[in-house]
């Protein structure tokens, strides 16, 4: 059994740091109070955040504990391929200047929560709205359970070598985190969040700084070493880092650059995303703080990076050697915290990780209540009253919190792994009935259905489908290219689309000209 890597001072400052987490949670049904039983106040914070609160809320919600996870995670396993996410953060914010203001101000002049609201109205279909609104939760569903793996993560490095069931105790541990989540949340709502997240930010932050700066005392050489040790490890160990070490390998270009775009596109579809635009004061502060959201990138560069890095970590690695390689990757982080930094700073940017997931899957199981009551449960009794829409979305945040929670206790985490990566595929379909919404009416709904059903049906086969590299991947080859299935049946979905509009526009012209003569 290996000596614990965090000690009774680690363990008392990540408890204490995170009593004043959950007290900021609680705090937050105080904080600028307004009328709890109203869905926009508890589920949009009355619509009142500034600048700087939206864009800490927004940063809280997108980079969560599973991006801290996963993307060392996968520059460690699979190389340059994942180095993707920095330019597809620095898009998707340009996705999200131009898309989320527009949905804001329909959504204030129409007193709009979801996307799905404005789908509804936009093309007079509830039905439509209602795909739109199933999709949004099926999607976030995978989305809530990675960022409870990666809670797991931090828990399974600090339990090392002191208790010889470390998974039933991080069990116990994620369970009392998710009890004490759930209850703020349904006392608080987005208010509690916003306020967390803030906290959240600040730790994430000060992590990524503290290992930036102490690595190059810790590794002598650094990335350097790091680089050299990683080329090493790729030549003497099959399947590792096949996508390149110092660059990326040419067959992985058109991979690369299709789940940039593809990634870049479905971010902000994710219902925790435009709840999380949709809370702004005004489109101005909204447009402000999405523009600020890319210095977010820089801290997701490095995370990158630090996949590499533990390369040059013999400690680290060694203690890596422990797990079965398929377990190693989602350790990256928490391992270069405790072996780089002294054990106080350790815990606080362990404690970051770890909130980093509880912020995350707060605001998503929030979307995903609003979803359910507005665009599902609202259509099917029309009599609810906006108190009954409140208590009602309440009350399946929670159920959808510990659905989410019993998925990853009962489902291995490679197959959570795998479902996140067809959320992906999923949620891009709704593209054509938000974004291309937002431009114009003339779609035609039926196609709008047909296309995100066809759409839907072909992701889903290509991802399961047995192919290279393997079947659950998000890349399937095309002339010998490998390129995101997402973008493969969103290109279709368009298809399908701009083909039926323009048939139903020509049948309708048809008709109008007979009914004329």
């Amino acid at each position: 059994m290996v000596n614990p890597l965090i000690g009774p001072l680690g363990w008392g400052i990540f408890l204490g740091f995170f009593i004043i987490f959950v007290f900021l949670g609680f705090y937050g049904a105080r904080w600028r109070r307004g009328d709890l039983s109203q869905l926009h106040e508890w589920a949009l914070a009355g619509r009142r955040l500034g600048t700087f609160l939206v864009w800490f809320l927004v940063g809280a919600d997108l980079y969560t504990a599973y991006t801290f996870i996963a993307v060392p995670s996968g520059v460690f396993a699979s190389g340059a391929l994942y180095f993707f996410a920095v330019p597809y953060v620095a898009t998707t914010f340009a996705v999200a200047a131009v898309t989320m203001p527009v949905l804001w101000r329909w959504s204030r002049l129409r007193n709009y929560v979801t996307a799905a609201d404005f789908v509804q109205e936009r093309f007079n279909s509830r039905l439509l709205a209602g795909f739109v609104a199933a999709t949004g939760i099926v999607a976030g569903f995978p989305y809530i359970a990675l960022q409870i793996i990666g809670m797991q993560a931090v828990l399974t490095v600090m339990l090392l070598g002191i208790v010889k069931n470390v998974k039933l105790v991080s069990d116990i541990a994620l369970t009392i985190a998710f009890i004490i989540l759930a209850a703020f949340t349904y006392t608080s709502g987005l208010r509690g969040a916003t306020l967390t997240a803030v906290f959240k930010d600040a730790l994430v932050f000060l992590g990524v700084i503290a290992i930036l700066v102490a690595a190059p005392i810790a590794i002598p050489g650094a990335f350097s070493t790091a680089f050299k040790a990683a080329t090493l490890a790729a030549s003497t160990t099959k399947g590792l880092l096949v996508s390149g070490v110092d660059f990326l390998k040419p067959p992985f270009y058109l991979a690369y650059t299709t789940l940039w775009v593809g990634s870049a596109l479905a971010l902000y579809l994710y219902p925790h995303a435009v709840n999380g635009a949709l809370s702004s004061e005004s489109d101005k502060k909204l447009a402000l703080s999405t523009a600020l959201l890319p210095i977010y990138g820089i801290a997701l560069a490095l995370l990158a990076m630090y996949g590499i890095l533990i390369y040059g970590d013999t400690t680290a690695m060694k203690i890596l050697s422990l797990f079965p390689p398929a377990a190693r990757g989602s350790l990256v982080i928490p391992m270069l915290a405790v072996t780089t930094l002294p054990e106080w700073l350790a815990a606080l940017a362990l404690l970051g990780v770890f909130v980093g997931g509880l912020v995350p899957a707060a605001i998503m199981a929030m979307a995903q209540a609003n979803l359910l009551v507005r665009n599902i449960i609202k259509p099917l009794n029309p009599r609810i009253t906006p108190q009954g829409e409140t208590r009602a979305a309440k009350w399946a945040s929670v159920i959808f919190k510990f659905l989410a929670l019993g998925f990853v206790f009962i489902v291995p985490a490679t197959y959570a792994i795998w479902l996140q990566l067809l959320g992906g595929i999923i949620i891009t379909q709704t593209l054509p009935s938000v974004f291309l919404g937002l431009v114009t009416d003339r779609l035609d709904k039926y196609s709008l259905m047909v296309g995100w059903a066809v759409g839907l049906g072909l992701g889903i086969y290509l991802f399961v489908t047995p192919h290279i590299p393997a079947a659950m991947s998000p890349l399937y080859p095309i002339a010998g290219h490998l390129v995101y299935i997402a973008v493969i049946a969103l290109a279709v979905n368009l298809l399908i689309v701009l083909v039926g509009t323009g048939i139903a526009m020509a049948i309708r012209r048809g008709a109008s000209v007979s009914v004329s003569k």
